[in-house]
C-alpha cells in the first residue's frame, strides 16, 4: 500500500493514501452499521429509546429503528411480567427451599424472635423510571421487601403476628413496600405480597407449640362452654315463656267461669225472689239428681200403714259381710 509523507515539525507521519475500491467497502460497512439499528419489542414489552445517553422516546410493540449505537440504544423491559422476589428464602430446586436467616430473623413489638419468609410480586409499571432512576431492581425490591416486613413486625406483638394477623401484616408491608419504591420513583407496582411461614426460631419452637396448644384447648372449652349456654338459655326462656302462657290462660279460664258461675248464680237469685219456694224445690231436686246418679239406691218404707212398698232384700251384698 503506498503512503504519503506528512512532516509535523520534527516528526514525520505516514498516511495510507487511498485508492477508489476503498470507498465501496466503507460504503458496506455503512449499511451494515445502519441495519443494526432494526429491533423487534414483543407484546409484552416496551422499548425505551435513548439519544446520546438520554431517554428520547418509547416505542411500541413490532418492528422499530433506531439511529445504530452509539448514537442511539434502545432497552425492552417486561411491563406484564410478573416478578417474583423470595425475602426469608430461596428456593434451590423443586419442592426444595433454603433458608436465608440474617433475612428472616426479626424483632415483634413484645421483644420476641420470629423467623418471617415472605414472597412479593411486582411487575414494570413505568419503564422509563424503570430503566434511569435505579439499578439492580431485584436487590432494591428484596432490600424494600425487607425493611417494611421488619417495620410491620415490630408493631404487632407475637401472637398477632404467629396467629389472627398476618394477613393485616401482609396488606401492611404491601403498602409500605410500594410507598418506599414510589418514593425513590422506581416505577414498580407491587402486585401482591404473600407470608409463607411465620414461625417461632427453631430453638424454642417446641415451647411455643405447648403454649399454642394450651391456648387452643382454651378456646376449645370456651366455645363448648359458649355452645352449652347458647343450648341452655334458649330453651329455659322458651319453658318459662311456655309457663307464662299456660299461667295466663289458667287464669283466663277461671276468670271466664267465675264470671259465668256469677251470671249462674245471679240469674238463679232472680228467680228466688220471685218464687223462692219452687226455686228451693228445684234447686233440691237438681242437687239430688247430681249426687244421686250412677248410685245404688235402696228405697225404705216410712212404716206407715196401707205402704204399697215392697221390702227387697240386699242380694249385692259383698261375701264376707
Amino acid at each position: 500500500m503506498a503512503y504519503k509523507r506528512i512532516i509535523i515539525g520534527d516528526q514525520e507521519i505516514k498516511i495510507p493514501k487511498l485508492s477508489l475500491g476503498v470507498f465501496p467497502l466503507i460504503g458496506i460497512f455503512l449499511v451494515l452499521w445502519l441495519l443494526t439499528g432494526i429491533y423487534v419489542v414483543g407484546p409484552d414489552e416496551v422499548g425505551v429509546v435513548q439519544t446520546l445517553g438520554k431517554y428520547s422516546r418509547a416505542a411500541q410493540s413490532g418492528l422499530n429503528y433506531h439511529f445504530p449505537y452509539p448514537i442511539e440504544k434502545v432497552s425492552t423491559p417486561k411491563v406484564t411480567e410478573v416478578k417474583r422476589i423470595e425475602i426469608g428464602f430461596r428456593t434451590v430446586g423443586k419442592n426444595q427451599y433454603q433458608t436465608i436467616a440474617r433475612e428472616s430473623l426479626m424483632l415483634t413489638g413484645d421483644e420476641n424472635i420470629v423467623d418471617a419468609e415472605m414472597i412479593v410480586q411486582y411487575r414494570i409499571k413505568d419503564p422509563v423510571a424503570y430503566t434511569f432512576n435505579f439499578i439492580e431492581p431485584e436487590l432494591t425490591v428484596r432490600q424494600a421487601g425487607e425493611a417494611s416486613l421488619r417495620t410491620v413486625i415490630g408493631k404487632n406483638n407475637i401472637d398477632e403476628a404467629l396467629t389472627s394477623g398476618k394477613f393485616m401484616i401482609q396488606e401492611e408491608a404491601k403498602e409500605l413496600i410500594q410507598a418506599i419504591l414510589d418514593k425513590y420513583k422506581t416505577g414498580i407496582l407491587v402486585v401482591a405480597v404473600q407470608l409463607q411461614d411465620v414461625s417461632p426460631p427453631e430453638q424454642v419452637i417446641a415451647a411455643f407449640k405447648d403454649v399454642a396448644s394450651a391456648k387452643e384447648d382454651k378456646n376449645r372449652m370456651i366455645n363448648q362452654a359458649e355452645g352449652y349456654r347458647n343450648d341452655v338459655i334458649p330453651k329455659a326462656r322458651g319453658e318459662a315463656q311456655a309457663q307464662i302462657r299456660e299461667a295466663e290462660g289458667y287464669k283466663e279460664a277461671r276468670i271466664a267461669r267465675a264470671e259465668g258461675d256469677v251470671s249462674k248464680f245471679n240469674a238463679v237469685l232472680k228467680e228466688y225472689r220471685k218464687s223462692k219456694e219452687v226455686t228451693e224445690t228445684r234447686m233440691f231436686l237438681e242437687t239430688a239428681e247430681e249426687i244421686l246418679s250412677n248410685r245404688e239406691k235402696i228405697i225404705v218404707p216410712d212404716g206407715k200403714e196401707g205402704s204399697n212398698l215392697i221390702n227387697l232384700l240386699n242380694l249385692k251384698a259383698k261375701e264376707g259381710n
